[in-house]
């Protein structure tokens, strides 16, 4: 790993930038040492129910870290990193908006709660289980998230995942040889790419089907037809637990883990190897160019006081465009600005949409059935199309995003007339979670309920024909069976209109339940896209105000310097003009550094 190498690197430029009291790049590569502190590179584990998931993690960490069962689905998600003791640790989000609130278990009790058997559909309400083991192919920073069935892009969990991908690392696809590709499965993969830069396809369970070389054959023809650059390693999670406990070498070679193994090591964790060196050679490289900028001004000027006027004139156009750059009236700034507006309300009418959509089709639903009859099956309905909705507006707010950063930088570079700066690492924000929808009072009309309302329609209709007839002699005898003739009949069609009208009144209420929970649902969700748009743009103006301000004060030393040049006596210029390029050849070292770190890459 890199990060040692950074660190002292990024140690070595502190030194420098202290020495030439530039407390703003220091502060600059404070960001960059705490950037490297945290190497954790995630990588999801998703795929359909019953494909291996969990069997896949636990071989790969060589521990039972996930539960195991052909009737046990995951129904949470289940992170699993590095610790120097094995620890398992609940978390779930607190009541207030402090940090999530985190119980610690057994990780014999880890079942109880991440599965479907133990938890189902997270009835717990848990956010995530987090286990520790000590691992070396952890200890790299690798961590491995166990993700519920995606179930197709249609469904809750496939959302959801969906969504998660824009905060992850690499994503590892995982399909049973049992068959080829489904059409949700390359829906998923699509999104995949789409969202994560490092995706893998990984064929489980090859020693329980032995035509599993044609289904990888039909599933690299499927990547290659929907042009998704994906690795394709077949794997057998049942041969590496064997290979496991005989400590065979020729076993574990058969099961595929070897290569895929090698796949997180060299692919995985290695590119963010390079990205920590990229991007940490980068800012030191940045940093010896503000340097070198005020050191070569004054070099100038010294070794040429005739050409100290017409630099000292650049100089100063170069620290106006470096003014101009942190004005809020810059381009750049109003950009920023216009554009996350424009995508808040983008974002909102979006998620508006798509859930008068579903509120639309729910009360159809609603009116063409017994609410009482069909609720699980209409809440389940109601809160796949919730989150369908909540993730597919997350994941365009995030991608979109993402274009405004470019637009940003480009036009941060074009008026500041500098290099392209690079990006901020985007904030990562929590995929959207939506809870169930409550059930109403919509209970069924019971036999007692129907035989009261039978008895009250009967006593009125007998009521009605017994009196009138009683008082007519000729007809006084058949009164009785008239009477219970009406009866009969009104209570009848009294059973009848209460049934209609409690009926009425249960897709009442379950209309109600369902404007209700949409309308939370816009709330809260709402608020998320809110709130990572808003944490957006103050992460890339505070980024890009920084490097405004550091080009800036670079500037203005280097005028500074410039016109000190111009005063100086010819002993004081010769003695400045080896000072100054002793100093320039120094910060050239640490540059040279810094591209040799990017170049190991």
């Amino acid at each position: 790993m890199s990060v040692p190498e950074a660190i002292q690197l990024v140690e070595v430029a502190t030194k420098a930038t202290t020495a030439y009291q530039r407390p703003d790049l220091t502060a600059r590569l404070g960001r960059t040492k705490e950037r490297l502190a945290d190497p954790a590179v995630r990588v999801l584990v998703v795929g359909e129910f019953k494909q291996g998931k969990s069997q896949l993690v636990n071989s790969l960490v060589s521990a039972p870290v996930c539960p195991v069962d052909d009737d046990i689905a995951t129904s949470v998600v289940t992170v699993v990193r590095h610790a120097d003791n094995p620890s398992v640790a609940l978390v779930r989000d607190s009541d207030g908006n402090g940090t999530p609130e985190r119980t610690q278990v057994a990780l014999s009790e880890l079942a109880a709660h991440v599965s479907e058997a133990g938890n189902p559909g997270n009835r717990a309400g848990l956010r995530h289980a987090e286990v520790g083991i000590p691992r070396s192919l952890l200890a790299g920073g690798l961590v491995l998230v166990d993700t519920p069935g995606v179930g197709g892009l249609g469904s809750a969990h496939g959302a959801a995942t969906t969504a998660a991908l824009a905060g992850a690392d690499a994503v590892v696809m995982v399909s049973a040889a049992a068959q080829e590709y489904t059409r949700p499965e390359m829906d998923f993969l699509r999104a995949a790419v789409r969202m994560c830069p490092n995706v893998a396809c990984v064929l489980t369970k090859t020693d329980l089907y032995p035509q599993w070389r044609r289904i990888a054959e039909l599933d690299r023809g499927h990547l290659a037809a929907a042009d998704v650059a994906a690795d394709l390693i077949p794997v057998s999670s049942a041969v590496r637990q064997v290979a496991l406990r005989t400590k065979s070498k020729s076993l574990n070679e058969e099961s595929g883990f070897p290569v895929l193994i090698r796949y997180l090591r060299e692919e995985v964790l290695a590119r963010a190897d390079q990205l920590d060196r990229r991007n940490t050679a980068n800012d030191v490289l940045e940093v010896c160019a503000q340097l070198t900028t005020t050191l070569q001004a004054e070099l100038t000027a010294q070794e040429s006081p005739e050409r100290a006027a017409a630099l000292v004139a650049e100089l100063e156009r170069a620290q106006a465009a470096a003014t101009r750059l942190k004005d809020r009236t810059a381009r750049w700034q109003i950009t920023l600005n216009d554009g996350v507006a424009d995508l808040v309300a983008d974002v909102e009418h979006d998620l508006r949409d798509r859930l008068r959509r579903i509120t639309r089709e729910g009360e159809e639903l609603v009116d063409a059935a017994d609410p009482a009859l069909v609720w699980d099956q209409f809440s389940a309905w109601v809160h796949r199309e919730v989150c369908v909705a909540a993730s597919a507006s997350f994941v365009r707010s995030t991608e979109r995003a993402r274009d405004l950063a470019r637009r940003v930088a480009e036009l941060f570079a074009e008026d500041g007339a500098i290099a392209l700066p690079e990006l901020v690492e985007m904030p990562r924000s929590d995929a959207p979670r939506v809870s169930t929808m409550n059930r109403p009072e919509i209970a069924p009309q019971g036999l007692g309920d129907r035989a009261l309302a039978a008895l009250r329609g009967g006593y009125m209709g007998g009521l009605m024909l017994f009196m009138p007839l009683s008082l007519i002699p000729a007809v006084a005898v058949a009164a009785p069976f008239a009477a219970l003739g009406g009866a009969l009949v009104l209570g009848r069609r009294q059973v009848r209109d209460e049934r209609d009208r409690a009926l009425q009144r249960r897709r009442s209420e379950a209309k109600g339940a369902l404007r209700r929970h949409v309308d939370e649902v816009q709330f809260q969700v709402g608020k998320d896209s809110r709130d990572m748009l808003r944490t957006t743009q103050r992460t890339l103006r505070d980024h890009f105000t920084v490097l405004a301000e550091q080009v800036h004060t670079s500037m203005t030393a280097s005028v500074v310097a410039a016109q000190r040049a111009v005063r100086s006596s010819e002993a004081e210029r010769k003695t400045r003009i080896g000072d100054l390029k002793a100093e320039l050849e120094r910060v050239e070292h640490l540059s040279g550094r810094a591209r040799a770190l990017a170049g190991s890459s």
